[in-house]
C-alpha cells in the first residue's frame, strides 16, 4: 500500500467561505509568542544575546526577509508598507475588505452565514444587515488581523480560530504593485491539458499556520497539538528566522563568552561583491564556543541547512540540527507532483532545493548557496548603490549590471564570463547578456517570483512539447516558442536540448501511465549519467506500473544507485513485490547509512512477517521500523502523516489502529479521499462488507469519476454476490479507464456462463493489455479452448511459455492439450520448459518434474 508524502508548506492561500456558528474561540488555546525557552529547556538565549557581540550581523539580520519571515501585525507596519483598497474583494458569495487605517487593524467580511471570530467576544463585530422588511440578508463580520507573514513579492495575513489555529486570511498584499487581491485566485495552477485546479476554502488546513507554514517563519517552535482533542497551543522563541535556528542554542555559548572574556567581533561589509563573497568571520580561541559555527560546513552540509525550508519535503524525524544530512532529516518532492513540468521547470510552487539537485554546478560539489546568498538571504553580487535603490524599489532582484550579475559564474565560467556576448548572442550591457537571465530565469507564481535553480541553458524545445517556461520567451514575450528553438539551434552545434526532452518525455509518460516506454524509462534508471531527481521520480512513477519487467532495474537502484534519494524510492517501489531476492535487497536497505532508506524501506517491509527476513536483517528492520514510526509521528496533526500510520498498522495486521488512524486523517482533512478508501479495506477483512461498501459510496461521493474506487466496489460487490451491480460497476470502471485491465478480467469471469462471447473480449482485452500477467493469459487461452478454439489457444499459450510468463496454470493447460491430441513429446517438452523456469513456485516447479517423470516412465 503506497505511502503518500504529507503535503508540503503551500503558497497560494485558500478562498473564502465560512460556516454558519462558530463559538468564540477559547483565548487559552491561540498561538502565543514564547519567552524564548517555553519547552526548550532553557537552552535558547535569542536575538537579541547575539547583538552586544555581533552587532554588524545583527544590523544585516534585523530587517532581512529572514529577520521578518512572520511579525506582529501594529498600525505602525500599516502605515510603513499598506495601502488602503480600493474596494472589497469578492470571493464566492462574500465580499471581503482590507480595513488597515490607523484604529483598524482586519478583514471586514460581508455575506451570508458570516461568523465572528475575534478572540474576545465582541458582538458588535458581527452584526446581521436586515432588509427593509427585517429578514436578514447578510452579515458582516471582522477578522483580526494577529500577524504577518513575508514580504519580499507579498504579505499574508493571519487570524486567530477556534482551538488554538492561526489561519491565513482570504485576502493579501503585493508589494511590488500595492495592491491588495484574492490570495487563492492567485494560487490556481493552471495544468497543461488539464485547465485550472480549484481554490480550497480559507479556513482549510493548508492555510493553517499551525499545520503548513510554521517550521520557517518562526523560531524554536512547539506545536504542542493534542491529537485527541484536535487543538493546539503552539509557542515559539521569536518570529522570524533567528540566529538560533541556524547556528543552534546560544545560551551556553553567551555564557562561556562572557566567563572568558571575548567581546566584539566586527565584521566587515564590502560594497565589492568578490569582497563580499569570501568574507566570514575568522575568530580563533583555545576553547570550546559551545555553538553551531557553518564556516566549516561543505557545501552539501550548508545546502543542507538552507534546504530544511527553501524545499518542498516532508519530514523523517522530529528534528533537524544544522550540519547534519539532508536525507537523514526529510524526503524531497520529485517530479511525480503535478507543481513541476515533466522537463523541471516549476508550475506551482517548490521552494528550489529539487531544482537546485538539478543544477551542474551543484551536482560538482562545488556551490553551496552561500556562494550567491547571504545568511540573511540577501543576493551578494549587488549593482551600484544607486541601481540597487532602484531594485529594492521595485523588488527586482535581476536589475543588476553585466559586471555584478556574471561575478557569480566567474570563478568556474571565466572565459565565457570575460567574453560573455560571444556565448550569449547578446550584446554587452544588456539584459539577455546576463548569466541568471538565461541560465535562472525568473517567473512567477501566487504573485510571487522565483529563480529557476536548476542553471540549465534554455530549452524552447521543451515548450513547444511540454508547454514549460523558457527563458529567450520569458524576456522577447513578442516572439513564440518556436522562433527561440532555431534561434538556440543555430547558435549552438551541438543539440544540448535533446537530453532534457528525452527524460522529460519519459516523465510525461509515466505520468500518464503509458508503459510503452517502460523499456526506456528502465534503461535511463540504470544509466551511469542519470538526474538523481529524474531517477527518482520515474521509480516513484513506476509505482503504478504492473508490469514484472520492472522488478531488475528497481532492485539494481536500491543495490547500486549512489543517491540516498533514488535507493529511498526504489525501496517504495519494492512495496508489494515480497520474492526472497527483493525481502533480502530491502533487508540490507533497512540498515542504510540514511535514514530515508531506513525508513523507506521499513514501510516496504511492513506487511512482511518477521520470519520471512533472512536472519540477518530482522534486528535491522526491526530497528528501521521504530524509525519510521518516529517519522510519521512527527507530523501528529498532519492528515498524510496519519493516512500513512494508517498504512503501516494495516500491512502489520493491526486493524483497530489502523482505522484509528483513518478516520484521524479524516478528521483532520474530511475530503482526502484515500483513508476512506482504506477504511473499506480494514471492515472488509473484519468480515463487515455493509461497512465497507458504505465507505467506498463515501469515497466515491468524494471523488465519483475515481475508477480505482468503483474497481474496488465493483470486486465488494462481487464478493457480497450482488453479481449485476458489480458487473454495473466494473463496466463503469472500464469507461473511467479503458486499460484497467483488473476490470477486464474479472468482467470477462462474471460473464462466461451467460455471455460467453462478450466474455471472451473481455478476457482478450485484459490479456492485451497486461500480457506479462500469468493469469489474464491463461483464462484467456481457457475460454478459448472452452469455446473450441483450441488453435488459437495453444497460440496463446505458446506465446506465454516463450516469454517466461509465470503462470503454472498455462503449461498445465497447453501440456493437457497436447496429451489429449496425444501429443506426449510436446506434452514432455512443455513441462521441462516449466521445471526449468524458475519464476514459478518452487512447489509447482516440483509437481511438473513429477508429471515429466511419470511421462518418461510411460504413465
Amino acid at each position: 500500500m503506497k505511502y503518500i508524502l504529507p503535503l508540503a508548506i503551500a503558497a497560494a492561500m485558500a478562498a473564502a467561505g465560512l460556516v454558519a456558528q462558530t463559538s468564540t474561540p477559547d483565548p487559552a488555546l491561540f498561538v502565543q509568542q514564547g519567552d524564548g525557552q517555553s519547552g526548550l529547556g532553557g537552552r535558547y538565549a535569542g536575538s537579541a544575546s547575539c547583538r552586544e557581540c555581533h552587532e554588524s550581523f545583527y544590523e544585516l539580520w534585523a530587517p532581512s526577509h529572514h529577520g521578518r519571515a512572520m511579525q506582529l501585525y501594529t498600525p505602525e507596519f500599516a502605515q510603513a508598507n499598506l495601502t488602503a483598497p480600493n474596494g472589497p474583494i469578492k470571493i464566492g458569495a462574500h465580499e471581503y475588505l482590507a480595513c488597515v487605517g490607523p484604529e483598524e487593524g482586519w478583514i471586514l467580511e460581508r455575506g451570508p452565514q458570516a461568523r465572528d471570530l475575534s478572540p474576545v467576544a465582541q458582538p458588535s463585530l458581527s452584526s446581521p444587515l436586515l432588509d427593509k422588511e427585517g429578514w436578514v440578508t447578510s452579515h458582516e463580520s471582522r477578522l483580526p488581523i494577529l500577524h504577518v507573514l513575508g514580504g519580499k513579492n507579498v504579505y499574508y495575513f493571519l487570524t486567530p480560530l477556534e482551538r488554538g489555529r492561526l489561519q491565513t486570511l482570504p485576502l493579501a498584499y503585493d508589494v511590488r504593485t500595492k495592491q491588495w487581491f484574492d490570495t487563492a485566485a492567485s494560487g490556481v495552477r493552471h495544468f497543461p491539458h488539464a485547465g485550472p485546479d480549484t481554490p480550497v476554502h480559507w479556513t482549510d488546513s493548508m492555510y493553517t499556520f499551525n499545520t503548513s507554514c510554521h517550521g520557517c517563519h518562526v523560531s524554536q517552535l512547539s506545536t504542542n497539538y493534542d491529537l485527541k482533542t484536535d487543538t493546539y497551543r503552539t509557542t515559539w522563541a521569536e518570529p522570524g528566522i533567528n540566529c538560533e535556528a541556524c547556528h543552534g542554542p546560544a545560551q551556553e555559548h553567551v555564557r562561556v563568552c562572557r566567563t572568558k572574556g571575548v567581546s566584539s567581533v566586527k565584521l566587515e561589509v564590502s560594497s565589492d561583491a568578490s569582497a563580499l563573497q569570501t568574507s566570514n568571520l575568522k575568530l580563533q580561541t583555545p576553547f570550546d564556543l559551545k555553538i553551531i559555527r557553518t564556516k566549516p560546513f561543505n557545501a552539501e552540509q550548508m545546502n543542507s541547512l538552507c534546504a530544511s525550508c527553501h524545499a518542498k519535503m516532508s519530514p523523517v524525524s522530529p528534528s533537524f540540527t544544522p550540519g547534519e544530512r539532508y536525507f537523514d532529516h526529510f524526503d524531497l518532492t520529485t517530479l511525480e507532483h503535478p507543481d513541476f513540468y515533466p522537463d523541471g521547470r516549476d508550475l506551482g510552487e517548490n521552494y528550489t532545493m529539487t531544482s537546485w539537485h538539478m543544477s551542474p554546478c551543484v551536482k560538482s560539489g562545488k556551490l553551496d548557496c552561500m556562494h550567491c546568498h547571504t545568511s540573511s538571504g540577501r543576493y551578494r553580487f549587488r549593482p551600484a548603490e544607486g541601481v540597487m535603490r532602484r531594485a529594492e524599489e521595485t523588488h527586482d532582484a535581476q536589475r543588476l549590471t553585466h559586471d555584478e550579475a556574471n561575478a557569480a559564474c566567474l570563478p568556474c565560467h571565466q572565459a565565457r564570463v570575460e567574453n560573455a556576448p560571444a556565448h550569449t548572442h547578446h550584446a554587452a550591457g544588456s539584459a539577455g547578456n546576463r548569466c541568471v537571465s538565461c541560465h535562472m530565469p525568473m517567473t512567477e507564481f501566487a504573485r510571487m517570483t522565483r529563480s529557476d535553480h536548476s542553471m540549465l541553458p534554455p530549452t524552447p524545445a521543451a515548450t513547444l512539447q511540454f508547454q514549460s517556461p523558457n527563458a529567450c520567451n520569458l524576456c522577447h514575450t513578442d516572439k513564440d516558442a518556436a522562433w527561440a528553438d532555431q534561434q538556440v539551434r543555430q547558435w549552438r552545434k551541438r543539440d544540448y536540448q535533446q537530453p532534457v526532452l528525452e527524460r522529460a518525455a519519459l516523465v510525461g509518460a509515466a505520468r500518464r501511465g503509458d508503459w510503452s516506454r517502460l523499456s526506456d524509462i528502465l534503461a535511463y534508471i540504470g544509466s551511469k549519467d542519470r538526474d538523481e531527481i529524474v531517477a527518482a521520480s520515474l521509480l516513484r512513477l513506476l509505482y503504478r506500473c504492473e508490469s514484472p519487467a520492472k522488478w531488475p532495474a528497481v532492485l539494481k537502484a536500491l543495490r547500486e544507485d549512489p543517491s540516498p534519494l533514488v535507493r529511498a524510492a526504489a525501496a517504495q517501489a519494492l512495496e508489494g513485490h515480497a520474492t526472497e531476492e527483493s525481502l533480502q535487497a530491502l533487508g540490507k536497505a533497512a540498515g542504510d547509512a540514511y535514514r530515508l532508506v531506513r525508513v523507506r524501506a521499513a514501510g516496504a517491509l511492513a506487511g512482511i512477517p518477521a520470519e520471512r527476513f533472512p536472519g540477518e536483517h530482522r534486528a535491522t528492520v526491526a530497528r528501521a521500523a521504530e524509525e519510521l514510526l518516529e517519522a510519521l509521528g512527527a507530523r501528529p496533526d498532519d492528515y498524510a502523516s496519519q493516512y500513512n500510520l494508517g498504512n503501516f498498522h494495516l500491512q502489520r495486521g493491526e486493524q483497530a489502529k489502523a482505522l484509528a488512524s483513518y478516520e484521524h486523517a479524516i478528521k483532520l482533512r474530511p475530503d482526502f479521499v484515500p483513508p476512506h478508501v482504506n477504511i473499506a479495506f480494514v471492515h472488509n477483512a473484519r468480515g463487515h462488507n455493509d461497512q465497507a461498501e458504505a465507505s467506498f459510496r463515501r469515497a466515491l461521493a468524494l471523488e465519483p469519476n475515481s475508477p480505482v474506487i468503483h474497481l474496488n466496489l465493483a470486486m465488494l460487490l462481487g464478493e457480497m454476490n450482488r453479481p449485476q451491480e458489480a458487473q454495473q460497476a466494473f463496466r463503469r470502471t472500464l469507461e473511467l479507464d479503458p486499460n484497467s485491465a483488473v476490470a477486464a478480467y474479472n468482467l470477462g469471469v462474471m460473464l462466461a456462463a451467460d455471455r460467453p462471447y462478450e466474455s471472451l473480449r473481455w478476457c482478450q482485452k485484459a490479456y492485451q493489455l497486461r500480457p506479462d500477467e500469468g493469469k489474464y493469459g491463461y483464462t484467456y487461452a481457457f475460454y478459448l479452448h472452452q469455446r473450441r478454439e483450441t488453435e488459437e489457444a495453444v497460440k496463446v499459450l505458446r506465446e506465454m511459455i516463450r516469454r517466461n510468463v509465470p503462470s503454472g496454470d498455462a503449461y498445465a493447460l497447453l501440456g493437457e492439450i497436447h496429451l489429449r491430441r496425444g501429443q506426449v513429446n510436446e506434452a514432455a517438452s512443455v513441462y521441462r520448459a516449466a521445471y526449468a523456469n524458475r519464476s514459478l513456485a518452487p512447489s509447482e516447479r516440483e509437481s511438473f518434474r513429477t508429471m515429466l517423470r511419470r511421462l518418461e516412465q510411460g504413465f
